[in-house]
C-alpha cells in the first residue's frame, strides 16, 4: 500500500512540474535529451505484518513511470527531482559513472524539502543501477526503499523474462513500525522483503531463459540468496558485465547495496532461499506452470555487451595508497558532518591507475563503496585481478583486499564505509581525480 502526495503528467515532468529548477548539466556540456524521469521522495506504507497496520516508511519513487525504470545506455536523461520529505535529501547513483556533479555532498547540495531540481545526466553504461537517498540517514525517521533502474544494452541479451528483485531488510518494533538504520535495533525483528513482497512469487513457463537482476537493498547485512534446483550462471556485477561463470552452490552473495544479474534456465518449482549470516529463510518462490517449446536448445549464456571499461590495468605503475575504512582519526564522517574542506583520501592524476589497500581494523566486516569508478579485486598475490568489476565490496574482519581501477572520471568523489551492524553509522570520505 502507497500514499502518493505527488503524481505530475507526462507534460509537467517534461516542463520540470512547474517549479524552479537548478538547469544543472551533469557531466560536461551535456547530451541531447533523448528520456525523461521523475522522481519522488515521498512518504509510503508497506504491509509487513498482517496483523498490525500498514508500515510508515519514506521511499523514492518514478512517477513518470510503470512497473521498472528502463533507459537506454547514451540516454540523456532530463531528471526531475521532487523532495516531499521533510529534510533535505537528494538521489544518489551507484553505478552511474563519470556524473561528478551528481556526487552527493561534493558535487551537489541535497534538494531542501518541497523543492523541486531538473538536471540532465548521461547513462554511459548499460546495467543495473541503484538510486537511494539513504545517504543522508542521519536525517531519516522511517526506512527509506531505493529504486533500481534498469539502464538496457543497445544490443539486448537473448532471455525470455527480465526481473528485477530488489531484497530489503526491516528491523520491525512490537507495534509493527519499522526502524531506520544508525539505530539500536534492541526489542526488534529482522524481516525481509522482495519487491516489497513478504512472500515474493515469480510465475514462468518451464525452459525459459530468466535474467535476474538481484539487488541487496539492505544498508547493513551481507546476504546470500538461492534459486534452489537451478543454475545459476552470473553475467554482471554491480552493473558491468562479467565473463559468465556459475554462483557457488547455486547462491548469489551481494553486499548491501550490489547488484548481481545472473541467468537461470527454468526447471521446476522451487523456493527462494535467503541467509544472512545467522539462518536461512524462505522469502519466495518459483512457479512453473506449463513448458516453453523450442525449435533450437538454449545455449550457453554468452557474456554481455562491454561498456568500454579497460581490458587491462597497469599494476607496475599504478599510484597505491592504504585507506583504513571506518578511523576516525582518518578523516571518516558521518555525511552530515562531512565538509567540503575535509582533506582527501587520495588525490589522482586522470589517466592513471589507483590502487587502493582497503584495511578492515575492526571486529565486524566492513562495506566499502567506492563513487565515480568500478574496480577490480586484485588477487591476493597482486599479480591479477577477479573477471568482474565492482563498485561494492564487503572486507572481513582484520583483513585486507586491495582493488585497482583506472582514474577515468575526473572529479571529487565519494568513498563510504560501513560495519555490517544495524547501529553502526554511515561513514564518508572522498578522494580526488584531477
Amino acid at each position: 500500500m502507497k500514499t502518493p502526495i505527488f503524481a505530475p503528467s507526462r507534460r509537467e515532468v517534461v516542463a520540470g512540474l512547474g517549479a524552479s529548477a537548478a538547469g544543472m548539466i551533469v557531466g560536461g556540456a551535456g547530451p541531447s535529451v533523448t528520456a525523461q524521469l521523475a522522481l519522488q521522495a515521498r512518504l509510503a506504507s508497506l504491509v509487513l505484518m498482517p496483523a498490525q497496520p500498514p508500515t510508515p516508511i519514506w521511499e523514492l519513487a518514478a512517477v513518470s513511470h510503470i512497473g521498472n525504470v528502463h533507459l537506454k545506455r547514451g540516454d540523456g536523461c532530463e531528471l526531475v527531482f521532487r523532495n516531499d520529505l521533510p529534510v533535505p535529501l537528494g538521489p544518489v547513483w551507484y553505478g552511474l559513472n563519470g556524473a561528478a556533479a551528481a556526487d552527493p555532498l561534493r558535487g551537489r547540495a541535497p534538494t531542501p524539502p518541497d523543492t523541486t531540481e531538473t538536471s540532465i545526466i548521461s547513462i554511459p553504461s548499460a546495467g543495473t543501477l541503484l538510486v537511494d537517498f539513504r545517504l543522508f540517514e542521519d536525517g531519516l525517521t522511517a526506512p527509506g526503499r531505493p529504486l533500481s533502474i534498469i539502464a538496457e544494452e543497445t544490443s539486448r541479451p537473448a532471455v525470455d523474462r527480465d526481473e528485477v528483485l530488489l531484497i530489503e531488510e526491516w528491523r520491525l518494533r512490537p507495534d509493527g513500525t519499522a526502524l531506520p538504520p544508525g539505530r539500536d535495533p534492541k526489542d526488534t525483528q529482522p524481516l525481509y522483503t522482495i519487491n516489497g513482497q513478504t512472500s515474493f512469487e515469480l510465475s514462468t513457463a518451464a525452459n525459459e531463459r530468466l535474467r535476474l537482476r538481484f539487488i541487496n537493498g539492505s544498508q547493513r547485512t551481507v546476504l546470500a540468496i538461492k534459486l534452489e534446483n537451478h543454475d545459476v550462471r552470473v553475467v554482471a556485477m554491480d552493473g558491468q558485465p562479467a565473463e559468465p561463470f556459475p554462483a557457488r552452490s547455486g547462491a548469489v552473495v551481494l553486499a548491501p547495496g550490489a547488484r548481481v544479474d545472473a541467468f537461470v534456465d527454468t526447471a521446476t518449482s522451487a523456493p527462494f532461499l535467503l541467509h544472512d549470516g545467522k539462518e536461512a529463510r524462505q522469502v519466495g518462490s518459483l512457479t512453473i506452470s506449463g513448458r516453453r517449446e523450442r525449435r533450437v536448445p538454449l545455449s550457453d549464456p554468452q557474456p554481455l555487451p562491454s561498456n568500454g571499461l579497460p581490458d587491462q590495468l597497469d599494476l607496475k605503475g599504478a599510484l597505491r595508497f592504504d585507506v583504513a575504512l571506518g578511523a576516525s582519526e582518518a578523516g571518516w564522517t558521518r555525511p552530515a558532518s562531512f565538509s567540503t574542506a575535509s582533506t582527501p583520501a587520495f588525490r589522482a592524476k586522470a589517466g592513471r591507475t589507483v590502487v587502493l589497500a582497503l584495511k578492515n581494523p575492526g571486529a565486524v566486516t566492513t562495506v566499502f563503496r567506492l563513487h565515480g569508478q568500478h574496480f577490480r579485486l586484485l588477487d591476493r598475490l597482486d599479480d591479477g585481478w577477479k573477471p568482474y568489476w565492482l563498485d561494492t565490496l564487503a572486507i572481513e574482519p582484520g583483513q585486507t583486499q586491495r582493488i585497482a581501477f583506472a582514474a577515468t572520471s575526473p572529479g571529487r568523489w565519494l568513498i563510504e564505509s560501513v560495519v555490517t551492524d544495524w547501529a553502526a553509522p554511515l561513514l564518508v570520505r572522498w578522494y580526488a581525480v584531477e
